[in-house]
């Protein structure tokens, strides 16, 4: 497990734009199993791709987006480990990968951004792409 103080910064990055974080399986279940309309859910990440794509890009998507998933919320790969599985449990069939995206609607998956879509673009794609996301369900 990485150590919070590594964990912190990156961590606040989505939580001061309203990113609630699911801490364990149980919240994570809790959510998806009872909640009705859209879910955002990041697999955040130390890598690079996580600091230079993924977060800017989930970040303008939110801001500069005029429909938004109903929660945003996060978990933490190596730092939140029974949350990140269980969130890999709904993500079927895609295989583990960090950082990830996906959209949940009432509970169901219905997008997925896999750390291959992430990896090598700049965060303004993933935030344009995410936008298109949101536009078509939520």
């Amino acid at each position: 497990m990485y150590p919070e103080e590594l964990v912190a910064p990156m961590r606040t990055e989505l939580t001061s734009v309203g990113f609630t974080e699911f801490k364990t399986a149980q919240e994570v279940e809790d959510h998806l199993e009872n909640h009705r309309g859209t879910t955002l859910i990041v697999i955040n990440s130390v890598c690079g791709c996580a600091a230079g794509a993924a977060r800017p890009g989930v970040v303008a998507a939110v801001k500069h987006s005029d429909k938004k998933p109903d929660t945003l919320a996060t978990v933490f790969a190596g730092a939140d480990i029974e949350a990140v599985a269980k969130t890999r449990e709904y993500h079927a069939p895609y295989p583990p990968s960090s950082p990830s995206i996906a959209l949940f609607k009432d509970g169901e998956l219905v997008h997925m951004v896999e750390r291959h879509h992430i990896e090598g673009r700049p965060a303004e794609l993933i935030a344009n792409h995410l936008v298109q996301v949101f536009e078509e369900y939520c």
